[in-house]
């Protein structure tokens, strides 16, 4: 009887455990979805005149939409276009390439960007690509075999300065534990990974995480309405810290 009893229980506290889980995933898409913010209206191409008008280098943008500048009011406020802006005021024309897509994975930019980013010839590449994995519970090693493959790719079929843009952590208030302790923790483990391939391929690995820990931990300006894409004052300092980590001749 005792152990009936007790079978009992486990039950009982496995059900509720498994319906508390939902429950606070469900919630973290209800906070999602219910300011119904969408991506910007952008163009694919931009081109930005500097000085030298007959340098004209090729900059692809790729990534989901912390690329695309969802919960933005015009795509002008996101980092991609702001890197172009400043990259010309030095001097060069650039042609910015927008290959990014709200939602997108891994495997999805795989399937449906990588093509098009390398046909575009690209001179300057900037990669931020993985929270969407993180949030689709993707394993370590599904996201270390992707993300390789699209650097093989990009190093092997392009002659871009490629730059490999770590996680950001984001997402104030919206994720209930244990799904917060997850998403903090994946982004570092994803970003050793992403800094680890970044190495071997020999391309640029740039933090955003660290640098704006502090800022993107509470909802203040740095976030769009949801609390988890980052505003346009969000997207102008990640912009800054990407330009500032920007190697080539200026």
């Amino acid at each position: 009887m005792k152990i009936k009893k007790l079978l009992i229980i486990i039950i009982v506290l496995i059900l509720a455990i498994g319906l508390y889980l939902y429950l606070a995933n469900a919630y973290t898409y209800f906070m999602f979805n219910r300011t119904g913010l969408k991506a910007p209206t952008a163009q694919q191409s931009y081109i930005f005149n500097g000085e030298s008008a007959g340098e004209n280098l090729i900059y692809a943008a790729l990534g989901d939409s912390l690329t695309s500048g969802m919960g933005l009011n015009n795509y002008e406020e996101s980092f991609p276009y702001l890197l172009a802006k400043d990259l010309s005021n030095n001097g060069k024309k650039i042609t910015l390439e927008n290959f990014s897509y709200p939602g997108y994975r891994t495997d999805d930019l795989i399937e449906n960007l990588l093509d098009q980013a390398i046909a575009a010839k690209p001179e300057i590449i900037t990669l931020l690509i993985g929270i969407n994995d993180i949030h689709g519970f993707y394993s370590k090693e599904k996201f270390k075999k992707n993300y390789q493959f699209i650097l093989e790719r990009l190093t092997k079929e392009t002659k871009a300065k490629i730059y490999a843009i770590s996680l950001p952590f984001i997402g104030a208030d919206i994720f209930l534990p244990p799904f917060n302790y997850y998403s903090g923790r994946q982004t570092i483990e994803f970003n050793k990974i992403i800094k680890e391939l970044a190495e071997k391929y020999g391309i640029e690995y740039i933090d955003i995480a660290e640098p704006t820990k502090a800022v993107f931990a509470q909802k203040g300006i740095y976030y769009a309405a949801d609390a988890f894409h980052p505003s346009a004052t969000g997207q102008a300092l990640w912009e800054k810290i990407i330009f500032d980590n920007i190697t080539l001749e200026r």
